[in-house]
């Protein structure tokens, strides 16, 4: 996952995404953990928790001056020990306060200030709406969570064994592509290059299956490809456009795009990486986002993640309708074991101690988007660089840190994670 949430990570391993790909894996890699054999699925099924409101109603701090000063003064901490040039916060509840503020820059050339109304590369929250998108399919009855990925895309690796539901899971056994070492040199000499669904699954298919399907957990961009092939197939239409008419459009987020190619809304912050041919930092804000496609290429600002927090992981739209059905939202935020403790991945989504939600990670860019339902409470952090520090993505740096003051009994402690084995 990069984190689950996350980037392609190109060549580094990684992790789930957190990867909050994410959560949580670096992107480019994931993470495997075995689970029960299949006479076992019962206790597993009873084992995946739901995520439950506490009956305290202070699981989150009130945004006190003194609280919003430790903020500041934690946030600018993180900044200069991860060299982040700039990031925009923003902590919204009904009735504690909110906070929202931008530190740094966001072009180190013109030395423009971060702001709060920039557009963003969000990395993996791509697949939140991708698997959104499925899900609406699997609402209109066009399609099962439990049908096989051979029924809508031909030469799958275990295709008549692997379920939609296991791809969106991170369940499937399939390598995950942003790994390979040919799409490493591919994306790095022309990171401007375009790249289509089918190349990037060639470069996981070249690979064997690392595992039978439903048997481990292991954070891979590959899944999401298929599951955007899936999506264009049954709809009709393009991921781009099904997404806006049936995601972005009704829940408001004007701001908000899935990208045909490296356009790119101003204003936007430039974006900057070491993942390079040359390992050297470059300003990514011109690379072409189509080598993540479904699984990282959207663009968004503060405000539209704000709204997506809450509709994603409640599935109900801002003006209270249904975007998911209440019987497919449960199995979404049903989180089946991962090897993080504390961290569960459902449908496409994270639970990290009690904040539901996915991180993302592209070069230059990463951001994490989540909600805690007992207090309706948001977190959204976007910041113009993917550069680890000490192996661990700044998103998650800034989301540990930002949540031990707001909400210390609820830390986004997302570890980094080991490679799939």
């Amino acid at each position: 996952m990069t984190h689950p949430c996350t980037r392609p990570r190109l060549r580094r391993v990684a992790v789930v995404a957190t990867v909050v790909g994410v959560l949580l894996a670096q992107a480019a890699a994931g993470t495997a953990v075995a689970l029960p054999s299949s006479s076992e699925s019962a206790s597993v099924a009873s084992a995946a928790r739901q995520p439950s409101p506490s009956p305290s109603g202070d699981d989150v701090r009130e945004l006190t001056p003194d609280v919003k000063r430790e903020l500041d003064l934690t946030v600018q901490r993180v900044m200069r020990q991860a060299k982040v040039p700039g990031v925009t916060v923003g902590i919204w509840t009904p009735d504690k306060g909110e906070y929202v503020k931008s530190f740094g820059i966001a072009d180190k050339n013109t030395g423009e200030p971060m702001s709060p109304d920039l557009y963003m590369r969000i990395g993996s929250e791509t697949k939140t709406f991708t698997v959104t998108a499925l899900l609406e399919l699997v609402d209109q009855g066009s399609i099962s969570l439990d049908d096989t990925i051979d029924k809508y895309v031909d030469g799958v690796p275990n295709g008549g064994k692997i379920t939609l539901r296991q791809l969106a899971g991170m369940r499937s056994g399939l390598f995950n592509y942003s790994q390979d070492e040919g799409f490493f040199k591919a994306l790095t000499s022309n990171p401007r290059r375009p790249f289509t669904p089918q190349e990037l699954l060639g470069y996981s298919f070249r690979h064997p299956v690392m595992f039978p399907p439903g048997q481990q957990f292991y954070y891979c961009n590959t899944n999401l490809i298929l599951l955007g092939l899936v999506v264009e197939k049954i709809s009709g239409q393009t991921l781009a456009d099904y997404i806006h008419d049936t995601v972005l459009e009704p829940a408001g987020m004007n701001h908000t795009l899935f990208p045909t190619g490296a356009e790119f809304p101003r204003p936007h912050s430039q974006g900057y990486t070491d993942q390079t041919a040359n390992g050297q930092v470059e300003d990514a804000a011109t690379w072409n986002p189509s080598s993540a496609w479904a699984a990282g290429a959207m663009i968004s600002d503060l405000q539209d993640l704000r709204v997506w927090a809450r509709t994603v992981a409640t599935g109900q739209l801002p003006d209270g309708d249904t975007l998911i059905s209440p019987a497919t939202q449960k199995q979404r935020l049903t989180f089946p074991p991962t090897p993080m403790p504390g961290t569960g991945y459902g449908l496409g989504i994270f639970d990290v101690q009690g904040w539901i939600g996915h991180n993302g990670s592209l070069p230059g860019y990463e951001s994490l988007t989540v909600y805690m339902p007992s207090e309706q409470a948001t977190l959204v952090v976007v910041l113009n660089t993917d550069i680890d520090y000490k192996g661990q993505e700044p998103s998650t740096l800034f989301g540990d840190a930002i949540t031990r003051i707001i909400s210390p009994d609820h830390i986004f402690d997302l570890p980094a994670q080991p490679a799939a084995r």
